[in-house]
């Protein structure tokens, strides 16, 4: 019996898809978790798959269209299936978009509704280029339009993106475009193409214990939200010596290759973790009636991209090195900015890190990424004079603001883990112990 295809829910956060290409053409037979579909969502490229066996009738949304969740982008059933009444359903129904619902809530289990493939392939560069760089380009508000297949295929192929003109909606380089060019022999050499990381230490996300909350806590979590709002939020100022950091980074940076230098960035991230782990606390999220503890540092790390911020996460960055974090942490903001994230990638950190000191920025404050206690926002290390023993010198000197969330982290809590935070990075060492 036909029936129609709905658009389904392929990341934690998606409200609409846009149809990447079609992998099957109407009329094509199809199994069960089989791909019907490629189809970009908010933060990736997703395969979607059909969970039951049948037949591509009728295909209500293009390449290139957008649909919301739960809206009819196809319709399936058995070959010779009358589909006059469900193309009449969906024509009155303004394209068979979905009522009104919830946005959390999952689309109706119609039509096979598909699940995303685990393991797409990661892109190697960005599938955006300013307009300037490209003199036939045809535009979007000044950017190259390119499907994230394109993208990729073209990043594996060596193939430069500024030198095709695409064929799909709005000037959009497609998946065909690509196999045109390279039919045509146009590919740069192997060399060029960039390195795929794979992390030496495969670590899932973290394990956790519950524990029931007193009735204080309770009180506390309940009369703060009602004074101040759904997340408690206090903030804890420190300033850090990096004359150390910055001496240690450039004892380490004298032994790799340019390609594996790694960052101040790299360090916080490692003092951080360690530092969460003597501060159980803080490494812990608010669950109403209990308080949920990780028993390893995954740290979400703050990425800038076009549409917005993204945080993706270093599992077990505790029981990583510094060469290892600084590989995963660039992997990680290249497939980020490529918008390749796979949903386990930029969700379930345990705690977050947005550092602005790289655009200048001295000191801000962050937002909590719910349902972590806290988030730190960390700023430039500038020179500038103090007084140490009598004396002025000049030292580097870091702001840090930690955003606490008070039903989990009160006051002396978030200050104590400042100060260790503080003690690794003036002494590097003491990440060892």
């Amino acid at each position: 019996m036909a029936e129609k295809f709905l658009m389904p829910k392929l990341s934690p956060t998606m409200e609409e898809g846009q149809i990447s290409r079609w992998v099957k053409n109407e009329g094509d037979k199809f199994d069960a978790n089989e791909t019907l579909a490629e189809v970009d969502t908010d933060k990736a490229t997703m395969e979607m798959t059909a969970l039951s066996g049948g037949t591509l009738l009728k295909i209500l949304k293009q390449a290139g269209d957008t649909a919301l969740l739960g809206e009819a982008i196809a319709i399936i059933g058995n070959a010779g299936d009358d589909i006059s009444a469900l193309l009449n359903e969906v024509s009155t129904n303004g394209g068979g978009k979905p009522a009104e619902a919830p946005k959390s809530a999952p689309p109706a289990a119609e039509g096979g509704l598909s699940q995303p493939a685990k393991s797409p392939q990661p892109i190697s560069q960005p599938a955006t280029v300013p307009q300037s760089a490209v003199p036939n380009l045809q535009s979007n508000g000044g950017r190259m339009i390119v499907s994230p297949i394109a993208a990729r295929m073209a990043a594996d192929n060596g193939i430069d993106l500024r030198s095709i003109t695409g064929t799909g909606p709005n000037g959009r380089i497609i998946k065909r475009d690509i196999e045109e060019a390279l039919a045509g022999g146009m590919r740069t050499p192997s060399s060029a193409v960039a390195k795929t990381f794979t992390p030496s230490t495969i670590v899932g996300a973290s394990a956790y214990h519950d524990e029931t909350t007193s009735k204080m806590r309770n009180v506390i979590a309940s009369r703060l939200v009602e004074s101040i709002g759904p997340i408690p939020t206090f903030y804890l100022t420190v300033e850090i010596e990096m004359d150390n950091v910055i001496t240690t980074r450039k004892q380490i940076n004298a032994t790799l290759d340019d390609d594996s230098k790694i960052s101040v960035n790299d360090i916080i991230v490692k003092a951080a973790a360690m530092s969460l782990l003597k501060h159980p606390w803080v490494n812990a999220s608010y669950q109403d009636k209990h308080v949920r503890f990780y028993e390893q540092a995954d740290i979400g790390v703050a990425v800038a991209i076009d549409e917005g911020l993204i945080t993706p996460v270093v599992r077990g960055a505790n029981l990583k090195g510094l060469a290892e974090i600084s590989a995963e942490i660039k992997d990680l903001a290249t497939k980020a900015k490529a918008k390749k994230l796979q949903p386990e990638e930029y969700t379930g950190a345990t705690f977050s890190i947005s550092n602005l000191g790289m655009m200048g920025i001295k000191e801000f404050t962050a937002i909590i990424n719910p349902p972590e206690a806290a988030i730190l926002a960390v700023g430039g290390a500038n020179p500038i004079p103090v007084v140490r023993d009598g004396q002025v010198v000049v030292r580097n000197i870091m702001s840090v603001t930690m955003s606490c969330d008070h039903r989990v982290v009160d006051g002396a809590t978030g200050a104590r883990f400042l100060q260790t935070f503080k003690q690794m990075l003036e002494s590097p060492a003491m990440m060892l112990l």
